[in-house]
């Protein structure tokens, strides 16, 4: 580092060609200057500039670094600005991984937000279950996961990003198939729903929604973990209960109908509750700013 801001005095120097003006220009001493040039000089071990009464005049080894000596501290002032980067979270990357829920629009509306506000933060992305995000997140292989009705995890926080309006999945020309559907209509219907070691939370809040309507629905569970068909569901088979967001992704011939009254369920950012890298507190707080952005949340995402 001495040498480095050794270098920028003699440039300085050098530019001015007089000691006096470079000592003005830089805010210090003339005979502190003086000397640090001095200092660079016996480091090399050559000398750099002819001292006259009033100027100076570079020798072939100072018009050298003249012609070099710009070019390295702009790459020195890049790095020692992406190390300051690295540590305020400004650059890095980050795997974040999420269900197929999510995909349709949770997780590429948030992080393209979070991708333009930090553009010097690479993002991966990889979907998968929400027991394969936990087991990552805890290994460290994953940095991140979005997920339905998180259950609580030893280690884990649960940031809250959106508080999704709940609906039903059908056909179009299904008979309930109208501008809302009531709970208590959904009684002879079968549900289609992922088994609940896949997402326990999710399993329990959708039964809970059934049991406050006053009924225990009949259930058809998922034979696929990944089904963008819909199959039961466009076959008449069964009925869903899912997130608005589907709508942006539906297969033809099937509609989506908001719950009367309104239920609501959290889709959360999960990561480590410590021990987390700067990058990946910048991309929480950012996550949480443009979740808000996007009126999702009020005020600052929750942590759960």
């Amino acid at each position: 580092m001495s040498e480095l801001r050794r270098l920028r005095y003699f440039l300085t120097v050098a530019d001015e060609r007089n000691f006096t003006r470079a000592a003005q220009r830089l805010h210090i001493a003339q005979p502190a200057l003086s000397r640090q040039v001095r200092l660079l000089e016996q480091e090399l071990g050559v000398e750099l500039l002819h001292r006259t009464t009033h100027d100076v005049e570079l020798t072939d080894a100072g018009r050298f670094l003249v012609e070099r000596g710009p070019a390295l501290l702009g790459s020195a002032d890049d790095l020692w600005r992406a190390a300051r980067e690295f540590g305020a979270g400004e650059r890095g990357t980050v795997c974040v991984a999420y269900g197929t829920s999510a995909g349709y629009e949770t997780a590429p509306q948030l992080l393209g937000r979070v991708r333009t506000r930090l553009p010097g933060v690479t993002i991966t992305t990889r979907v998968a279950a929400l027991g394969e995000i936990v087991s990552g997140i805890a290994d460290g292989s994953i940095d991140a996961g979005i997920a339905r009705c998180p259950t609580p995890a030893d280690g884990i926080a649960a940031h809250v990003v959106r508080t999704e309006a709940q609906g039903v999945l059908l056909r179009a020309d299904h008979p309930l198939a109208t501008d809302r559907i009531a709970l208590a209509d959904l009684r002879e219907e079968t549900l289609l729903l992922h088994a609940r070691d896949a997402n326990p939370g999710h399993y329990d809040a959708v039964l809970g929604l059934c049991a406050a309507a006053g009924f225990t629905p009949r259930l058809a569970l998922r034979e696929l973990s990944f089904d963008l068909a819909q199959t039961p569901v466009a076959a008449g088979d069964a009925v869903a209960i899912v997130g608005e967001s589907t709508r942006g992704g539906l297969p033809p011939g099937l509609t989506w109908v908001a719950l009367t009254p309104p239920a609501t369920f959290d889709i959360a950012l999960l990561a480590r509750a410590d021990s987390r890298r700067p990058v990946l507190d910048r991309l929480l707080a950012v996550a949480a700013e443009a979740a808000h952005d996007l009126g999702w949340v009020d005020g600052h995402a929750a942590t759960t």
